[in-house]
């Protein structure tokens, strides 16, 4: 039961303070569940954030879920997932009804240059996180070289290249098993 509350609670207070989707949350569910409580190694983290890309949905649900599965089964998954959820549809609540009133406002509309600037930065960290955690060989610098300059220069769903980087994976695997 005490679990339950404090992954809730650690959920919550993830989908409270993060604005800008997924990906700005990822340093935050870093902090809840590898930094502070341990429930998760980073690299379960990374995987989770990874798959939760692939899947329908949105990526911070899907990730949370995903964890919630991790640290509780299948109810942690729901105790999750509801927690990421819970603050945001209260705050989307207040925000629509009091968004039509005040949208055309100096100060709210330079608000928001100011929190999409700060949600760059915290886009940034994760990137970086995931690079250290993720950037182990020549292998996966390539792949992700590779997949940036596809993504920067074609239209091709980047599902194409989460599979083909995975593909390529499971060949090198398999390829080393071989040798061995």
């Amino acid at each position: 039961m005490r679990k339950g509350v404090a992954l809730f609670l650690s959920c919550a207070r993830v989908g409270a303070l993060t604005f800008g989707g997924g990906y700005a949350m990822l340093p935050f569910l870093h902090k809840e569940l590898v930094s502070r409580h341990g429930w998760l190694k980073e690299e379960d983290l990374v995987d989770y954030f990874a798959l939760s890309q692939c899947l329908p949905g949105p990526i911070a649900i899907n990730t949370a879920t995903l964890c919630g599965n991790k640290v509780m089964g299948v109810g942690g998954g729901l105790i999750a997932s509801a927690g990421i959820i819970f603050p945001a549809l209260c705050i989307i609540i207040v925000i629509a009804a009091l968004l039509g009133h005040y949208q055309d406002i100096p100060a709210v509309k330079n608000a928001f240059v100011g929190i999409r600037a700060g949600v760059m930065v915290l886009i940034l960290k994760a990137l970086i996180q995931l690079s250290r955690s993720s950037l182990k060989n020549a292998v996966s610098i390539l792949i992700c070289v590779a997949s940036f300059a596809l993504t920067v220069f074609t239209n091709a769903s980047p599902v194409l290249f989460v599979v083909g980087a995975a593909v390529v994976g499971m060949a090198l695997s398999l390829r080393k098993k071989a040798r061995e």
